[in-house]
């Protein structure tokens, strides 16, 4: 049998399905190995299923002679150096689609709980202060009839605008590329520039890949142009957004608030976020539901065990290490 690594946790019975075609050295643990470890138990195997805090970098990969697929477990593979694998004709593979709908959930979600304070709200009733109905106490914002910017417009950022539809939102978008007219048409969404999409959204909602150029693409310059009343959302990538310059922008009244999933340096989370009430944090948890979490498990091993058993896998990311 093909030798695979897991290098991570993932559901019990997406393990089995591996065990069925491979011989499986699964790290049972909820954190990555230390990198020295990760090297040593990669030598040998042909697979490794990994999640997005496993570096696999340059040095990994140097060390692992017989590995033919990297199968990451998550749509983003910021965290695998695709250029390295490449050139080693290593294939990388993630997991697109499975999560889409359930990330937008939670996105909207955020938006939500800022929007109309619910995280507040909740800490006021269990401090006790929920003593008598009061007209002015916790106003929010509403939701219905705002406008919906959306930076980044793939399959989250559809899945957003599709959501706004039912709330009778205004749909703008900024994208590198415009999509086709009847997906606008569909989806009621307009292009805008991303100067327009920053000054006119009421709520402005992060779904753009990390790549060099989307690096703190809403840092100073954009927030400072944002609406006073505006509301952040990223359930993207943390280093999206500078995190000392939202830190700034929520303390002094830039923008109204913020939602966030996701962190620049994650799991470290700026100190300043952490004493703001009009900011929702969330520890990376957009895709976690139990459905969701097993579908992408069981992907990445569907693309693992392709690959080791000489078969295109059904989401390679560098399909130019593929032969047939």
């Amino acid at each position: 049998k093909p030798k695979v690594l897991i290098s991570q946790m993932i559901p019990e019975e997406v393990v089995r399905l591996a065990e069925g075609v491979c011989e499986i050295d699964l790290h049972p643990e909820s954190h990555p190995l230390p990198k020295e470890e990760l090297i040593a138990r990669l030598k040998n195997k042909e697979g490794l299923v990994c999640l997005l805090t496993d570096l696999i970098d340059d040095e990994v990969l140097s060390g692992a002679a017989g590995l033919k697929v990297v199968a990451n477990v998550a749509v983003g593979y910021n965290n695998i150096d695709v250029a390295a694998a490449t050139r080693r004709g290593i294939v990388v593979t993630n997991t697109p689609g499975v999560l889409t709908e359930t990330t937008a959930d939670f996105a909207w979600a955020l938006l939500m709980a800022v929007a109309r304070r619910i995280t507040e709200a909740d800490r006021y009733v269990r401090a006790g202060k929920f003593t008598s109905w009061q007209f002015l106490t916790l106003l929010g914002e509403d939701v219905y009839g705002k406008t919906l910017g959306v930076l980044g417009f793939g399959r989250i950022g559809r899945a957003m605008a599709r959501r706004a539809g039912g709330f009778g939102m205004r749909v703008l978008y900024h994208n590198p590329k415009r999509v086709d007219p009847a997906v606008e048409r569909e989806l009621q969404a307009t292009w805008v520039e991303k100067a327009t999409l920053v000054k006119e959204s009421d709520f402005l909602t992060v779904h753009t890949p990390l790549l060099p150029d989307t690096h703190h693409c809403i840092g100073a310059p954009e927030l400072k142009l944002m609406k006073r009343s505006a509301i952040l959302i990223n359930a993207a990538r943390g280093p999206m957004v500078h995190e000392a310059a939202l830190v700034q922008a929520l303390q002094e009244g830039w923008i109204a608030g913020a939602g966030l999933d996701v962190f620049e340096e994650e799991p470290r989370v700026h100190p300043g976020l952490l004493t703001l009430s009009n900011v929702v944090l969330a520890p990376h948890i957009a895709s976690a539901s139990r459905e969701t979490r097993t579908k992408m498990a069981a992907m990445a091993v569907e693309n693992c065990l392709a690959v080791v058993q000489g078969k295109r896998p059904p989401n390679p990311v560098n399909p130019e290490t593929l032969t047939s």
